[in-house]
């Protein structure tokens, strides 16, 4: 993109797509946009979703999603065909130690899978985080008590409570980190000990100070993390509208994007000095080199190259909508949620109240 180019998507903000976006091509793979829960045992494109949020591909080749209204975790398989593993749609029982198909999930947020191939799910609504073991079908609690509170750090992690346990994401050692989001801080559960302990975050809301000590430095309603191939951990502040950096081998804190102030402008432009609109997704790219967002509130997914600096708009129009399939510079999305970003560019989008998964594809 020349410098004209770039100066005239500054200046037209929140209507200005940048050039690349276009490249982009949007199909959707499950959902026909209706709420419910229809379709088990058939092709995933008839199915109905309930609010999507949390997408995954799984070690087995499918593709893993949970619904947050829907209270269920979902599989698409290599055929497109979807089933339900996980969580009945209803409150109770809580179901631990059984089968996950018995047990109940309240707004799961996010699902992650670890080194053992085990699936993790964020259960928001419960004040946990539990595993699925895929082997057994069976279901159990890592961390959380169920109840609401901020309690527990240097203890059992399932002793501990959580303000909304909403994202999770595993380390470059293995262990499990999570955002308590109205706690204000990024936990750690140490996998081989079950010791939970927080590692970013006071629990204060205050603005984040850039390259501060990550440990002393407030956290603006953390939503959503991802980890890099270098061990670095990528937060996202839904409620700061930033996204930061953290270096565990420094142990600092870096301002990557968003200026603090909510909106959509600045596509095109410096990262840093763009505005986000409560970004709820967050995925690194695996070879490291870009940082893609799910802004929900702007209805848009955007991605930040870390060689430029430079922030683009990869799908969406900035209005609600949903569709139509195709260009992802026109096609509109409704407050996105979960994505995830494959080793060949693909994303994995959980349009979430569009209630469908998408694929987003550079064009060859």
């Amino acid at each position: 993109m020349n410098s004209a180019a770039k100066v005239l998507l500054g200046t037209f903000g929140a209507l200005a797509l940048t050039a690349s976006a276009a490249s982009w091509r949007v199909e959707t793979i499950a959902g026909t946009g209706a709420a419910g829960h229809e379709g088990d045992g058939g092709p995933a494109q008839a199915a109905q979703l309930n609010h999507p949020f949390g997408v995954v591909r799984g070690p087995d080749g499918c593709i893993y999603f949970c619904e947050i209204d829907g209270g269920v975790v979902r599989k698409i398989d290599a055929k497109g065909i979807l089933t339900t593993i996980a969580g009945t749609g209803k409150k109770l029982p809580l179901g631990d130690g059984g089968p996950a198909l018995q047990a109940s999930l309240s707004q799961p947020h996010e699902v992650r899978f670890d080194r053992n191939g085990d699936l993790f799910v964020a259960d928001t609504g419960n004040q946990r985080v539990r595993k699925i073991d895929l082997k057994t079908g069976l279901i159990t609690t890592v961390a959380g008590c169920g109840k609401g509170g901020f309690s527990g750090d240097g203890g059992p992690a399932t002793n501990a409570t959580f303000k909304a346990a909403i994202s999770i994401q595993f380390d470059a050692q293995g262990d499990l980190l999570i955002c308590d989001i109205s706690n204000h801080r990024v936990r750690k559960v140490e996998m081989k000990t079950g010791t939970i302990s927080t590692i970013a975050g006071t629990g204060l809301r205050g603005p984040t100070p850039d390259g501060a000590a990550y440990r002393d430095a407030p956290l603006l309603g953390p939503r959503s993390l991802d980890c890099d191939r270098a061990g670095n951990i990528w937060v996202a502040l839904r409620d700061g509208n930033q996204l930061f950096k953290l270096d565990p081998k420094t142990g600092l804190i870096t301002h990557v994007a968003g200026t603090g102030k909510s909106g959509f402008t600045g596509n095109g432009g410096p990262a840093k000095l763009a505005t986000l609109s409560g970004p709820k997704g967050l995925a690194i790219s695996p070879d490291g080199s870009r940082v893609y967002l799910a802004d929900a509130e702007s209805n848009s997914i955007r991605m930040v190259d870390l060689k430029s600096g430079l922030i683009e708009v990869v799908c969406g129009t900035g209005k609600k909508g949903d569709g139509p399939d195709g260009a992802a510079a026109t096609c509109q999305v409704a407050r996105p949620h979960g994505i995830f970003a494959e080793a060949d560019g693909t994303l994995l989008l959980s349009d979430s109240y569009a209630n469908r998964i998408r694929v987003i594809r550079p064009a060859p």
